[in-house]
């Protein structure tokens, strides 16, 4: 069966189609249909923005959707970014704007920079619907490192290492990441609502 992806982010996509490999079920992103839709993300949670992503998508397509909603969550700026990890640093920012204003923002408080990456990823189909959520702990420092991976990926540190995510291989971010983890655990949940 094919699920359609509600994203553009070519990362993201084949994060997400890394995960469902070796299965009956096939992810197609936006990104590969080519449909630049524009969905405002108005919701205040990542749940939320999720949900408003997926359903917009299967208004369009009327397939089964998958969504995910995530971001940087840091202890010492009060949760932000937030659900505006994305656009941190205004609209049409780069993922170096966002990283360079997340450090400038802690300069002034004490190592370590203790964070969280969230995912909430969702499934909706009609009146189907499954949520899951994902989280990666870890510290922020204040030089970006590695040139893998996107987003805040070069400046964040996951517990139980010394590199930063943009310093992983694909496969090894793809088993620890906040995105894998719920995809994961909603993989094995479509995979029992459909074939089990």
């Amino acid at each position: 069966m094919k699920i359609i992806f509600a994203t553009q982010n070519k990362g993201k996509a084949n994060e997400v189609k890394a995960i469902f490999t070796n299965t009956p079920i096939e992810i197609i992103s936006l990104y590969d249909l080519g449909n630049n839709i524009d969905i405002e993300e108005h919701g205040s949670t990542f749940s939320e923005n999720a949900f408003i992503k997926a359903k917009a998508v299967y208004e369009i397509y009327k397939e089964p959707v998958l969504a995910d909603d995530s971001g940087l969550s840091i202890d010492q700026l009060n949760g932000r970014p937030g659900v505006y990890s994305a656009r941190y640093a205004g609209e049409n920012c780069t993922y170096e704007d966002n990283n360079l204003k997340v450090i400038d923002e802690l300069k002034e408080f004490p190592e370590p920079h203790k964070a969280k990456f969230i995912s909430c990823a969702v499934f909706y189909y009609d009146k189907n619907k499954i949520e899951v959520f994902g989280e990666l702990h870890g510290r922020i420092i204040m030089d970006q490192r590695g040139t893998n991976g996107f987003g805040y990926d070069p400046i964040f540190i996951p517990d139980g290492y010394d590199k930063t995510i943009s310093e992983f291989e694909f496969e090894e971010k793809n088993k620890i990441s906040h995105r894998a983890k719920s995809f994961n655990v909603l993989k094995e949940k479509l995979l029992d609502f459909y074939f089990g």
